[in-house]
């Protein structure tokens, strides 16, 4: 009786000792990638399985393990985001426009009672840390609203900071890893960072991160370091919206007198031209927001195990005959250290 009644104990223990998380095995060689799928009118496709995708790593086709449906947002690894707003004195002319509605995105990327995750970064001369990890969006959207303006641009090593600090995966969680989010509100230039695009690209996708940009490019002018948010999104699978370009072209007087600024800038006098800003600015926070919402997450295990650091290129491609679709993700990753 006294033995079988030990035994009794010790089956009943195992499900206790299989509920320890340090005896849980996770699987870490695993590669996961978040795709956006949308038609050329830019509407989000939700409705894909995971036959209709086809993953490729250095031009072999992979076998999908692990895949969560556009819609299944309850199944879908938690977020962790960063926020870089440009702080330099050139963002001063477009930072009155903006303030009221960057604080938007605080709430639709870190919802109250989630478990979405989000920080803020300043750039200007030098990276500054206004608010770190929180799941309080009213925190990030507050400070967003008090911002101060000066000195040159370091967009470049903002990037870098976040990646290789705040971002950081020690130690890599596998399947389990969260979506790594960075939301850029500049308008790209960058004259003060040590790295160069490669080198913020490389911190990107050793993280497995992805970057949003929020463009604050003006009307009429065009920023030719611009490029530099088009190559991150790119390189990452995130995308770029430019809510201030052809805002203008539907509203009627738009244009009031010329002012000598040193480059003639035209200065907008209506209320609807103001109106119509703000409505462009909504959608292009919007779009943001639906972007990451209506991700798939998709997972594989390489062909190659993670034994080495060096680069490996990814190709994502969705099987729907003639019907023209844009696929949005990243272009490749450097194997994560395992610890």
């Amino acid at each position: 009786m006294r033995f079988r009644l030990l035994f009794l104990l010790a089956v009943l223990a195992l499900p206790l000792a299989a509920q320890d998380p340090g005896n849980i095995a996770v699987d870490v060689n695993v590669v996961n990638i978040s795709v956006t799928v949308t038609d050329q009118d830019g509407r989000f496709i939700v409705d894909l399985d995971q036959d209709d995708f086809i993953i490729n790593e250095d031009g072999k086709r992979v076998q999908i393990r692990y895949f969560t449906k556009s819609t299944e947002e309850e199944k879908k690894p938690p977020i962790l985001v960063g926020f870089l707003v440009d702080l330099s004195n050139t963002a001063r002319l477009y930072y009155k426009t903006y303030r009221d509605s960057i604080g938007d995105l605080a709430y639709l990327m870190v919802p109250e009672g989630g478990d979405n995750q989000g920080f803020l970064l300043g750039y200007h001369t030098e990276v500054d840390t206004l608010v770190d990890y929180t799941k309080d969006p009213y925190d990030i959207a507050s400070r967003m609203e008090k911002l101060k303006h000066g000195g040159g641009s370091s967009l470049l090593g903002a990037v870098h900071q976040a990646c290789s600090d705040k971002l950081l995966s020690s130690p890599y969680k596998g399947v389990d890893e969260p979506r790594k989010i960075i939301v850029i509100v500049g308008d790209g230039h960058d004259n003060a960072s040590k790295v160069s695009i490669d080198q913020a690209v490389q911190s990107c996708q050793q993280q497995q991160v992805t970057i949003y940009a929020v463009s604050t490019e003006a009307w009429g002018f065009q920023e030719s370091q611009e490029k530099n948010l088009h190559i991150l999104a790119r390189e990452t699978g995130g995308l770029v919206v430019q809510p201030m370009q052809k805002v203008h072209k539907d509203i009627n007087g738009y244009l009031s007198k010329p002012q000598d600024a040193g480059n003639y800038q035209y200065e907008v006098g209506t209320g609807l031209y103001a109106r119509a800003q703000l409505e462009a600015l909504y959608r292009g926070i919007l779009d943001v927001a639906g972007q990451v919402k209506s991700q798939y997450i998709i997972g594989y295990t390489p062909a190659t195990p993670f034994t080495d650091s060096k680069y490996r290129k990814i190709s994502v491609n969705v099987n729907l005959g003639e019907a023209p679709v844009d696929v949005h993700a990243r272009t490749g990753y450097y194997p994560p250290i395992l610890e």
